[in-house]
């Protein structure tokens, strides 16, 4: 594996170039994926330990007051990066000029962002009526300056798809937040050990950064070639903007029509069915988009490189959505208890709009590697727009109606929006449903098998009927796809593409050497 610890310190210059990753792609991109799915993996256990601790230690109350100016800030936060560590990413060729300037625009919209939540805290305090309210916004506000500091450089190690290393600064941040927030329940600080939590994340994150990267901006300059980059970043800002009311109006729109007890079904339906799609999906797309972004010039290798990307995300997402909602009756009440037996109704149809989800999520990523975010921006306005009149459709029905017209308009909007995306690039529709047919094939027979499965173990435990589906489910999936034309050697591939996370990295860049802390 590519190995990524510090011997010394490699030239600046050496952090633009990419011209080395071409020639191990294929091997990086798979190593990246899974060394970056393995660093969710350890994110999502540290999270759930430090959880299983912290609520022994604090009280709801604590949550809750944290999670009162987190509602705020989560917003507020998607305007620190301004779009442009996607721009330093995708970019062909950047210089040092460009990244510096970059840099100190980051750190003023950061300070910007840090000054307006500390303005807020008042506002805050007085609208939940809660005066702690006002010094938990000032502490939190501190944190964006840290961040501020650290996303070109960020942006610089995913150029360079230098995964191992912003696994081991994610999973040193996350555990030295867990371990000052645990420090400071335990000697009574109350909610205030939440807060330290997160200053604790940005400070250790901040330092392990410019640790792992050996970049150093200068003072930015004028006529440094930047406008196209800001452009490019201000339209995936928009698009960030505008995606994020569109996935909140469901919620908005159920509980205020259908009250607290249905938006939670909804909401732990929805939670529940996005959080094991959204390892898969994250990871991959985290890795994909330096890698299409270095061939975006090489039209038959983009086309080759994405339609392994959509092959293999539609292989892992597709029959985990069909077994997810064909056992939700049996797991749901497993994991949360009977009391939430009534959010498997709403599951089971939004799975289907999950069904296709990951793999048509990809069209947004061929827009922002291809360097059109114009359009990108556009195709979110337009896409945000249908899905909200959707959910608004929907609410006469309750939150089961809002979940089928979500679906309805995902399914209804698949093929012109593929079109849109994917004109002027080297993709097309008949790409995209070629990749993804023998999947949905086998996905759909899976779906069947396991549902005539259910009558021959109808009134067993929850585990039993769980763990015997799962076992013919993944029999029948792969059968299937042996069966199919060219599915065997698919297979094979996929084998291969597992080989390659063991393998060392045969050819490395003579600069960028790995780092070792001395």
């Amino acid at each position: 594996m590519e190995d990524h610890t510090l011997t010394r310190t490699p030239p600046q210059d050496e952090y633009f170039d990419t011209s080395h990753l071409k020639a191990d792609l294929k091997g990086r991109s798979v190593r990246g994926g899974a060394v970056t799915m393995a660093a969710q993996g350890a994110k999502f256990f540290l999270q759930i330990g430090s959880t299983v601790v912290l609520a022994r230690l604090l009280t709801p109350q604590d949550f809750g007051l944290i999670a009162m100016v987190t509602a705020v800030t989560g917003f507020v936060v998607m305007f620190k990066d301004m779009g442009l560590s996607m721009a330093t990413i995708q970019r062909a060729e950047i210089n040092h000029g460009q990244i510096s300037t970059l840099f100190w625009i980051n750190v003023l919209l950061s300070l910007g962002i840090m000054l307006v939540t500390a303005a807020l805290a008042p506002a805050i305090a007085w609208f939940y009526d809660e005066q702690r309210l006002t010094w938990i916004t000032l502490a939190l506000a501190g944190a964006f300056i840290f961040g501020g500091l650290t996303i070109q450089h960020q942006a610089l190690l995913k150029r360079q798809m230098r995964f191992v290393t912003l696994a081991l600064i994610q999973i040193i941040s996350i555990s030295a937040g867990i371990l000052a927030a645990i420090i400071a329940a335990w000697q009574g600080m109350g909610y205030w050990a939440l807060v330290i939590q997160q200053l604790a994340i940005a400070i250790a994150n901040l330092i392990a950064v410019w640790v792992a990267c050996g970049w150093r901006p200068d003072l930015p300059t004028r006529r440094s070639g930047i406008r196209g980059m800001l452009a490019f970043g201000s339209h995936i800002t928009g698009f960030n903007v505008i995606n994020y009311f569109a996935r909140n109006s469901d919620n908005i729109l159920i509980g205020r029509f259908c009250g607290s007890g249905t938006l939670g079904l909804y909401s732990k339906a929805y939670n529940l069915l996005l959080l094991p799609i959204s390892q898969i999906r994250g990871p991959l797309n985290a890795v994909a988009l330096p890698a299409l972004s270095r061939i975006q010039d090489d039209p038959n290798r983009y086309k080759s490189y994405y339609t392994k990307l959509l092959l293999l995300i539609s292989f892992i997402s597709m029959p985990l959505t069909v077994f997810m909602s064909v056992c939700s009756k049996s797991f749901i009440p497993l994991l949360l208890g009977d009391q939430w037996l009534g959010a498997s109704s709403i599951f089971q149809v939004l799975a289907i709009a999950a069904f296709i989800q990951p793999a048509a999520s990809t069209r947004g990523l061929v827009l922002v590697t291809m360097g059109q975010s114009g359009r990108y921006l556009k195709f979110g306005l337009i896409n945000g727009v249908l899905i909200v009149a959707s959910f608004a459709i929907g609410i006469r029905w309750g939150a089961i109606g809002v979940a089928l017209a979500y679906t309805i308009a995902n399914f209804l909007i698949l093929i012109p929006s593929l079109w849109y995306c994917f004109r002027l690039t080297p993709i097309s529709v008949a790409t995209f449903f070629k990749a993804i047919v023998r999947p949905v094939i086998a996905s759909l027979t899976m779906a069947m098998v396991v549902q005539l499965g259910h009558r021959f173990v109808f009134g067993q435990p929850d585990i039993i009927i769980i763990s015997i589906s799962l076992i013919i489910g993944l029999l029948t999936y792969l059968l299937t796809w042996t069966l199919l034309p060219g599915g065997l050697q698919l297979l094979h591939d996929f084998c291969f593409y597992i080989s390659l996370v063991f393998q060392k990295q045969t050819q490395t860049s003579p600069t960028l050497n790995t780092l070792e802390i001395n």
